[in-house]
This record gives structure tokens, sequence and C-alpha cells, in this order.
């Protein structure tokens, strides 16, 4: 009974419909704006003494955001505001920014899980040995291995340059799936893609496949109606909802988002990217041109390594397992294959750690030769911005694709303020003509590559829930860079002339949103 009424309340707060939450959202957000602005000017108007010793805390509270570990553009954004409004800046920033709110988030502390003192063992051979043959790569995973992300062997990697190819390829590893199924996703959208999807699952639930689910509310509110999701809850796999927007209406909490594009099927087989499950990631539907987009799948002893994150999250959520972690592991030996697999993760509770920023800009140092990136957005700290022109003017062959049609036109603008620098220190930029670049991924030297879930902005290094695998000397690498090359072709070279001819509207209006970044 009591369970059949927890049910019947999921389902009557979800009834609200998504337009709606969205709305309410705004509205609420802009009320919090309002209040504050208001009280700001009757402060100015009718208590000048009150509103001057609020200046100066104000500018008490600025000096201690910048004293604050963590990212420069966090606290530039902050400081201003702090400055320039103290009443708004002080009551925004205690909501918004200054209260810790991803851990205030219903994440439990969970222990991480259990690995074995062999699988350490050996990923400290293959740390040795990848260093032996490329020092500078072996760092690099010295690095991650610090942070517990384990280095593998045995493991075949096939690339997925584009959607379709990647859902043929789930849904024919789906149908093998013997024990369990663990998926992560930001975006789940009803459609032909998730049908496709769906009747699989709903056949190897039917089968006795442990089958577990984890979506992102904000992501999913306006693609998954509430009848879908109670299908899926109908149909015997296990669901869990990422910070629903309906239980932090009052608070920017939704900022905090899982990212993460993640399945994992029996601990052996594991794909990552940017691909989301929907029609338009498949080009079934056509939205900003083509969509271009990338997966990795993992086959071996790498793929436990998504296992972990995503069983880590699951646990963190509040959710439990019916068995012990280690029957979730493989029993299958992984193939022989060349080269070495690093999985890693990176969220908010890691701040102001950020291993994914971390690792692009050890990418763009050890860079010798060439250094091809795909990203959709690019707002990032000067330290990226920096080592980006240090490597084109050290002779680094650097190459960033960006989309040509955008998804989110101010974010585009905030981009573009960035481009400038790149271009005068001889970074190559190539806009994908043919639509929508929204793979996230790293190509250094044809010798390591990074394929996740990460975007180049403040929001996947600071606010997101992120995934992304590290590939060293594996041959997939050549699959990478040959789809990155067919990107270049398909794009228009974005020169300094192109830079400088931006209309006087759009450079002000780009220069006035940059102050504002880290809330797009």
């Amino acid at each position: 009974m009591g369970r059949m009424s927890h049910r019947n309340q999921e389902r009557t707060e979800r009834r609200i419909s998504a337009a709606a939450s969205l709305m309410l959202c705004a509205l609420t957000v802009l009320a919090q704006i309002a209040v504050t602005l208001l009280l700001t000017r009757f402060l100015k108007e009718k208590a000048s003494f009150v509103y001057g010793f609020l200046q100066l805390i104000g500018a008490v509270v600025a000096i201690r955001v910048y004293q604050r570990s963590g990212s420069p553009s966090y606290k530039l954004s902050w400081m201003c505001l702090l400055l320039i409004l103290p009443v708004a800046g002080m009551l925004l920033f205690c909501l918004w920014g200054g209260t810790h709110q991803a851990k205030q988030l219903s994440l439990k502390p969970v222990p991480p899980i259990p690995q074995r003192e062999s699988a350490k063992m050996l990923s400290d051979l293959n740390q040795t040995a990848l260093t032996r043959r490329s020092p500078a790569w072996g760092r690099l995973a010295a690095y991650l291995q610090k942070r517990q992300f384990w280095l593998y062997r045995n493991t075949d990697a096939a690339y997925f340059g584009e959607g379709e190819s990647f859902f043929r390829d789930l849904v024919e590893h789906l149908r093998q799936a013997e024990t369990y199924i663990f998926m992560e996703y930001y975006i789940l959208a009803e459609g032909t893609v998730w049908d496709e999807i769906f009747a699989v699952l709903k056949e190897r639930a039917a089968a006795g496949v442990e089958i577990h689910l984890i979506i992102d509310d904000f992501g999913t509110l306006t693609r998954l109606s509430d009848g879908t999701l109670q299908a899926i809850k109908d149909a015997g796999i296990e669901v869990e909802i990422f910070n629903p927007v309906h239980r932090y209406i009052n608070r920017l909490y939704f900022n905090y988002r899982d990212h993460r594009k993640i399945t994992v099927i029996d601990g052996y087989v594991a794909y990552a990217g940017g691909i989301n499950i929907g029609d338009e990631y498949a080009n079934r539907i056509e939205r900003f041109g083509y969509w271009k987009d990338s997966t990795v799948r993992l086959t071996g002893d790498g793929a436990w390594g998504f296992a972990v994150q995503f069983m880590q999250m699951w646990k963190m959520l509040g959710r439990h397992f019916p068995n012990e972690d280690d029957y979730y592991r493989s029993r299958r030996e992984g193939p022989a294959v060349e080269g070495f697999c690093q999985p890693f993760e990176d969220g908010p509770l890691n701040n102001p750690d950020n291993p994914v920023e971390a690792v692009y800009l050890q990418l763009i140092a050890s860079a010798k030769r060439m250094l091809y990136i795909t990203t959709p957005y690019y707002a990032v700290e000067e330290s990226i911005q920096e080592a980006l022109c240090i490597a084109a003017d050290a002779g680094v062959d650097v190459r960033l694709m960006i989309p040509a049609i955008p998804d989110k036109k101010l974010v585009y603008l905030v981009a573009e303020t960035y481009w400038g620098d790149l271009l005068r220190h001889g970074v190559k930029i190539y806009k994908y003509t043919p639509g929508f670049v929204h793979a996230k991924s790293v190509m250094a030297d044809r010798e390591a590559a990074l394929i996740g879930s990460t975007n180049m902005d403040y929001r996947s290094f600071q606010l997101h829930y992120e995934d992304a695998v590290m590939l060293y000397h594996m041959p997939v690498i050549e699959e990478l860079l040959e789809d990155m090359d067919h990107i270049v072709e398909d794009s228009q070279l974005y020169t300094l002339e192109d830079w400088e001819n931006r209309p006087w509207l759009r450079r002000m209006t780009a220069s006035i949103l940059k102050l504002g970044a880290i809330w797009l």
C-alpha cells in the first residue's frame, strides 16, 4: 500500500506539464531577482546609511569570493555583481552561489565502489608500460590514477561518428544482455529511437535481466511524458530521476545536472560519448541542420570503469542493488588489443578539483604535432585559452571544429569572444556548415584521444556530472582522426577577418553576455 501511495505521489508530481514546470522555474528566478532589485532601490532611497553598510559588506564578500579557490570566471562574475549591486548580489549569492548547493542535493555520501587489489596493481603495471612508451601520456594516466580511475588493457574500442550507426550497434548489444544493463542519459526523448530501444529493454527485463536507468529531470522534462515513464517502470525497469526540478523549484539546484551518456552491458560492453537518446541524434528528425555526434564502445576490461561510475551515482541517489557490487563485474577476459583506456568522471562535488578540465589542459600542453578538438560550445578559463595559443605558437597544428548552426545563440555569441585570440595565434577554426557539431572529442598526435560528454565550457567543467574515456595508442584513434578529417572537409575555415568584421551590435552584446557566461 505504501509503495502504491509513493508511486501515485510521484505520478501526481510529474503531472504538471513540462512547459508549466519550466515557466514556474523561470518565474521563481525572475521574482527573486525582482525582489532583490526593489529592495536595493528602497534601501538606497530611504535608508542610505543601511545601504552604505551593505555596500561595505558586499565588498567584504567580494574579497572573500576572490580568495576562494576555484574558477576565475565564476569569481569574476560574482565579484562584479556584489560590487555593483551589493544588496541584490548578496541575496542572490546566498541563494545561488555561496551555499555550496551541490552538497545540498539529495545525493548521499557513499564510499567508492570497492576495487580489487589486483586491479590496482594491474593498473600500476599498465601505467608503467605506458610511461615507457610515451612519458607525457604516462603522466596524464598517473594523474587520473591518483584519483582512482584505473588504466586498462585488454579492451577493444569501436568508434561511431554519427548516431544512426551507434543506435543500431547499441540495440544489437542490448539484445545480447544476459545479466544486467545500466543506462544513464541526460536526455531520453520519445520517438522511434526510444521505441526500438525500449522494445529490447522490455524483452530483456521479461527474461530476467536486471535493468537500471538514470535520467536527468531537467534534460528530459519536455521530452518524456508521464505515461512513457510509467510504462518503463511497469516493464520492470528500475528508474531514478536525477535532481527533480519540482523538488528544488525555489532555488537554482537544477543548475546541477547529470550530463552523462553511459550504457553498460554485463560489465563487458560499455558506451560513452556525446549521444543522447533521441531521434535528432540519429538525424531521423532535423534540428539545427545535420546533427554530428560521436560515441565510443569499449569491449573488455575497460567497460568496468563505466560500470563503477554508474553504480556510484545510483547509490548516491539513495538506491540499492539487489546483489553485491562484485556481482556486476564481468567474468569474461577482455580481448588482447593494443593500447590502453582509462574511463573517468567529474562532478561538482569534486570542486575545485576538476579532473576533466585538468585532462584537457594536459592534452593541450603535451601535444607536439597536432591537436584536433570538436566541441559544440566554447567558453573556457584563461588557462585553457592560453594553453591553446601557446601550442599553436609552438608549431602544433591546432584545429577547433565547431557548429555553423548553433542550438543556443546566446552561448554561441559568448564563444565568439574567445576566437579572436585563438586566430591571432594561429589556431584554425572550422565551422561545420551542414549543421550542428555536438561531439566532444580531443585527438593529440594520433597517440591519445578523449571522447566523452564534456563540453568546453564552465557548465561542464564546474556544474555538471560528466564522463569520458582516455584512449592511448589504440587503433580506434585512427578512426576518430578520419572522422575529424571529414568534418574539416565539410567545414568552412573561419578567419580573423571574419571575426573582426562582426557587426558592432553583435560584438557589444557578446561582451556583455560574457560577464554572465557562468549562468548561460
